[in-house]
């Protein structure tokens, strides 16, 4: 019976996955038409962000096994630039962050940059490419970070630098709070959870019904870590984040009844 189960999970994901690649050509010409008629009068692409944003909320509303529920928009303030920063579970994570359906400015690896379609799309998007482990390329990101928050836009940020395995926060670089400082714009920590048991790392098999969450916290404003080390900052967001995330909970107290 596992067998068959398993046989059965990996041919609905092969056949969702599908409906995502001939879905996404539909949406990319949609995108263009975006960026065409509002690029005059729309230098941010906070329109098109949105069209985005619908386009990833798509694939989670029409699939009947996850439900995302999102919790605190109210802490958003339309007219302000922050620096978001979340944990980071899942790819699923992006389609969830998504569904905040708030403007910003991605801050990705440049792998996915070069997918077709999707990387694309984020070009168009004015996102910004990051090249892991090369010097040059943060220098770049950076800027175009600064870049992004002079213009009035946010940057969405996964301080972890990568996915993790078991849902116990990895520990936060200090890229993200630095641009904070330098710019002197609020801190805006998301807690994402759930999407690592629907779409563990390293894997395109669906596993069954999930529940996801996204929750905005409060803001961290820069006058309450104007004083505040880069490297103390990342920790005190990480703990801000960390209890709102049950699979960290979980992670960490496996390893305290290990090391007992």
């Amino acid at each position: 019976m596992s067998i068959l189960r398993d046989v059965l999970r990996r041919v609905a994901s092969a056949a969702f996955f599908l409906f995502i690649v001939v879905t996404c050509v539909l949406f990319y010409v949609g995108a263009v038409l975006v960026w065409a008629v509002t690029w005059p009068f729309d230098r941010r692409l906070k329109w098109l962000h949105l069209y985005s944003s619908f386009w990833a909320s798509f694939y989670l509303w029409t699939n009947p096994l996850w439900s995302v529920t999102v919790e605190g928009r109210e802490h958003v303030r339309s007219d302000q630039p922050y620096v978001i920063v979340s944990n980071h579970q899942s790819a699923l994570d992006i389609l969830v962050a998504f569904r905040l359906f708030i403007p910003f400015k991605w801050v990705s690896k440049i792998e996915i940059f070069k997918v077709p379609i999707l990387g694309w799309n984020m070009r168009m998007n004015n996102y910004v490419a990051l090249r892991r482990g090369d010097s040059d390329s943060i220098k770049e990101m950076m800027e175009a970070c600064r870049a992004h928050l002079r213009n009035g836009s946010s940057v969405f940020i996964f301080p972890e630098g990568t996915r993790s395995r078991t849902g116990e926060l990895r520990r936060f670089k200090h890229g993200a709070f630095t641009l904070a400082k330098e710019m002197n714009v609020p801190i805006l920590p998301v807690a994402i959870s759930g999407t690592s048991n629907a779409l563990p790392k390293k894997s395109m098999v669906l596993r069954g019904q999930h529940d996801m969450h996204i929750r905005v916290l409060p803001e961290i404003p820069p006058e309450q870590f104007a004083d505040t080390e880069v490297e103390e900052l990342a920790a005190e967001v990480r703990d801000v984040i960390a209890p709102y995330v049950p699979e960290h909970r979980e992670a960490t107290a496996e390893d305290s009844r290990e090391a007992a």
